[in-house]
Formats: structure tokens, sequence, C-alpha cells
């Protein structure tokens, strides 16, 4: 139920975002409003807790976020705050900046590697993926994982290449396993 709320919500902002063409505008929006809400964690402990009505949440929304977002974004919080889903925000936001992406045709990679990759070597991996998926840019996100011993573990959306040589070896593990038990 709770990942329908998401599309729901996420899906009417982004058709509205497409009608209006405002997905720019929106998303940096997006981006001011996970950027506050990080740095104030008990701000989401306030607008969660039972105790306060919701009038009274509505006045706090309000007077936070009135000239600082469009009026479009400050209806979908409140909206979302009426119909009892507002610990849903961050999901419907996600859901709708993965929409922006796939309509710009934006990937999201996220690289483990064993070791710090230069700038040319990240660039090198950026231009691969372009060059065999059907994004025309990625949004990298670069990871050292020291367990990998070499290689590299990609994981775009659902799907992941793992090309590391731990997952070789235990690979290569469970064969000689098999042999052995034959």
């Amino acid at each position: 139920m709770a990942k329908l709320i998401e599309k729901v919500y996420g899906e009417a902002l982004f058709e509205l975002a497409v009608e209006e063409k405002r997905m720019d505008e929106f998303r940096k929006e997006i981006k001011v409003i996970e950027q506050v809400l990080s740095e104030n964690p008990d701000f989401e402990k306030l607008m969660q807790h039972p105790g306060i009505p919701v009038e009274e949440k509505e006045k706090i929304l309000t007077n936070v976020w009135e000239g600082r977002v469009s009026r479009e974004m400050l209806g979908l919080m409140l909206l979302l705050l009426q119909k009892k889903h507002y610990n849903k925000l961050s999901g419907v936001l996600d859901y709708f900046v993965t929409r922006v992406m796939e309509q710009e045709e934006i990937g999201i990679a996220y690289i483990r590697t064993p070791m710090p990759l230069s700038q040319e070597q990240k660039t090198a991996v950026e231009k691969k993926l372009i060059e065999t998926t059907s994004y025309r840019s990625f949004e990298m996100h670069f990871e050292e994982d020291a367990s990998l011993i070499g290689g590299m573990v990609i994981r775009i959306g659902d799907h992941v290449l793992d090309n590391s040589v731990k997952t070789k070896l235990e690979h290569l593990s469970r064969q000689l396993y098999q042999i052995k038990l034959q």
C-alpha cells in the first residue's frame, strides 16, 4: 500500500510538472526540502506526533514552507498531511525525482571498487555505461569496499554487474566444493 501512495502522489506531481513545464523548478524545490528535513530530524518527529492536531501541523507547514517552495509543493505537503500520509512525503519526492530522471534519460549508478578511482577512471566508467545502456548521462555514486579485493560492482536500478575478485573466488570455491562432493 505504501508504494502505491508514493506512486499515486508522485505521478500526479510529475504530470503537473510536465504539463506546466516545471520539472527543473520542482526538482530544485525537492532538493531544498530534502536538505532542510535532513538537517532538522526533529521536524519530522513533530509532524508525526499524534498529540498535535492536524490544524496545528498545517499552520506549522505553512509557516515553514510558504515563500520557500511553490504553492503546488506546499499544497502537496498539506494534502499528504490531511490524508494522513505525510510520513510518505520523502517516498513521493523520491518517486518524482526518479520519474524526471527517467524522462530525461539520466541513470543512477552505484559503483563499488576496492580502492579509490582517479577522475580519469571514473570518467571512463561513466563513458562505458553510457555506451552500453539507453541512458544519455549518469548520476554516479562511487564507494570503496576493500573486501572486493579487485574489480568492481555496478548497480543501476535493479541490475547488478558484479565483476569483483571476491565474487569470482566465491564461485570458484563453490565449483571446487561441488567437485569434492562428486
